[in-house]
């Protein structure tokens, strides 16, 4: 007998006693083939121990059965929940997943894009770096479907994301509920439109209470801890009647790391000073101090995301009709013990 390494289909139809037509039909199309015919092709498989090729049989079909995921930071848990959320359903509707980390480098993000489109993946589900992406639109151009995620709206793309100005609104109003009116927003880089939005929302709520001082903005390199630490330490460093008695951090990993900060520094959370962050992720409530935050349903919004993804992907195999659309969710509070009343 020949090793499983040299079994051919030609093998299993010569054993079966069929044509190598029917062997394929039964892997592809068992409706066409007797219930008969399909149990001698699969006990030649296993008699053989056949294992299809499901690279070449993809080349020869000229597209993939898989799917790209693209985000920012892999070891933000934001994002990892958000993955498993999009993953979750396109392996419910039989489709492979590739993940690619953009690193917040917009040139990594265009080249994991170009490997996508090589590999010749039947869609794209992409958390963006910047507004437009002209890789993203190129594969759009292709025909590959791009839905963008972590994203409130995109021009010619679907769309999921939140009401980041009015989560931004929403965690400031609850340090001026608190009597706080020296607040300070820490994030970055600013030219993402998640971090613009959520200093947009913040600038709104201190417009509407007239004692409070304007927005201090520290801006950092990346959305990470170690931009957290760092941020919290020049806040540290001002003298006490500069110093913010509340912090906004644009994501949780941000917020974490400003709890690190402050503490190094001998400051209080929330005794000296406040902090709220953005995500709700799961670490969140499992800080030292457990942190406040504006709550993002993550799994929810990859899943939205998929299922967009492959109603685009039907669309173009003439299964359905596929509308743009645009999913914006809502913020939500979650007040914990890193924010509370000025004493």
């Amino acid at each position: 007998m020949a090793s499983k390494r040299s079994v051919s289909m030609r093998d299993v139809a010569a054993l079966a006693g069929v044509s190598i037509g029917t062997v394929s039909n039964v892997l592809n199309n068992p409706d066409v083939v007797s219930p008969a015919t399909c149990e001698k092709v699969t006990a030649a498989i296993e008699k053989l121990g056949w294992v299809r090729n499901e690279s070449a049989r993809q080349l020869r079909a000229g597209r993939s059965n898989a799917v790209g995921i693209i985000v920012m930071d892999v070891q933000n848990p934001f994002f990892t929940d958000l993955i498993r959320g999009a993953e979750k359903y396109c392996y419910d509707h039989g489709l492979s997943v590739y993940i690619g980390n953009s690193d917040q480098i917009p040139e990594r993000e265009a080249s994991l894009l170009d490997r996508f489109e090589s590999s010749r993946v039947r869609g794209v589900v992409l958390a963006p770096i910047a507004p437009q992406t002209d890789a993203a639109e190129r594969l759009r151009r292709l025909g590959i479907p791009v839905v963008l995620v972590d994203r409130a709206n995109n021009a010619g793309f679907c769309t999921v994301g939140m009401d980041d100005i009015e989560g931004g609104r929403v965690a400031v109003k609850h340090l001026l509920d608190l009597g706080h009116r020296r607040i300070a927003y820490v994030g970055g880089p600013s030219t993402l439109s998640q971090v613009a939005n959520r200093r947009r929302g913040a600038e709104i709520a201190l417009d509407s209470v007239p004692d409070a001082e304007p927005l201090l903005t520290v801006s950092t390199p990346t959305l990470d801890i170690a931009s957290g630490v760092t941020a919290a330490q020049e806040l540290a460093a001002l003298p006490d009647v500069e110093r913010p008695t509340a912090v906004f951090g644009a994501n949780d990993m941000v917020a974490i790391g400003m709890l690190q900060g402050f503490f190094s520094c001998g400051l209080r959370v929330p005794e000296d000073v406040n902090i709220i962050g953005y995500d709700d992720i799961e670490f969140a409530a499992a800080a030292a101090v457990p942190l406040s935050s504006i709550r993002q349903p993550r799994h929810g919004i990859g899943r939205t995301g998929a299922q967009l993804l492959v109603e685009e992907i039907d669309a173009a195999d003439g299964k359905c009709e596929h509308t743009h659309q645009t999913v914006l969710l809502s913020p939500e509070l979650v007040s914990r013990r890193s924010t509370s009343a000025v004493a």
